[in-house]
């Protein structure tokens, strides 16, 4: 299963690369395209950063296969972000969600991407793909009704991180596994 989400998250970030330049995120001291895995991210970077997709990986799940093939398997994401604007007032905020979402659907275009193995350099084509469906958006929301709001997030860095305006949307990748059922 790592293999399917590095290479879902891999082909994201490049593609938002390639999209917008511009959005980028720094961590860790490296500067890169704007979209991180959560599981992934150091534990100092746990507060979420404006203008940068987080990707949350959620339930899978075997849908068929037998003893001699590898099943296909489901794994739904999603993926958070929010803005501040981008000017004192934050008078734009919903115009900077919207470009958001716009840079999510185009990322996600194709629907799918190689799988591939990250794990040695250069990486390995596994000769499989994995495909996803549209992403579909949740109504955005100020934070005040936020459920990262309500687990207590601040950052003192983003005096007005309360007036934030925030989407998730959410997808589902499917893929086949390298290992078979016995």
């Amino acid at each position: 299963m790592q293999f399917a989400k590095d290479s879902f998250f891999l082909a994201l970030q490049a593609r938002l690369g390639a999209l917008n330049p511009a959005r980028t995120v720094t961590i860790n001291g490296a500067t890169m395209p704007a979209i991180a895995v959560v599981e992934n991210l150091p534990p100092a970077f746990a507060k979420p950063k404006a203008n940068t997709f987080y990707i949350e990986w959620g339930s899978a799940e075997a849908l068929r296969g037998d003893a001699n093939n590898s099943p296909l398997m489901s794994l739904d994401v999603g993926i958070s972000y929010y803005s501040l604007g981008s000017v004192a007032s934050m008078v734009d905020r919903g115009r900077l969600l919207t470009q958001l979402d716009a840079e999510l659907l185009s990322i996600c275009q194709p629907l799918h991407t190689e799988k591939m193995d990250y794990t040695q350099s250069p990486s390995a084509d596994l000769g499989t793909s994995v495909f996803w469906t549209q992403p579909s958006f949740g109504e955005g929301k100020g934070a005040a009704t936020s459920s990262a709001r309500g687990k207590g997030v601040t950052d003192a860095a983003e005096p007005h991180q309360d007036a934030r305006v925030e989407r998730r949307a959410h997808l589902t990748i499917y893929f086949f596994p390298e290992v078979t059922l016995s």
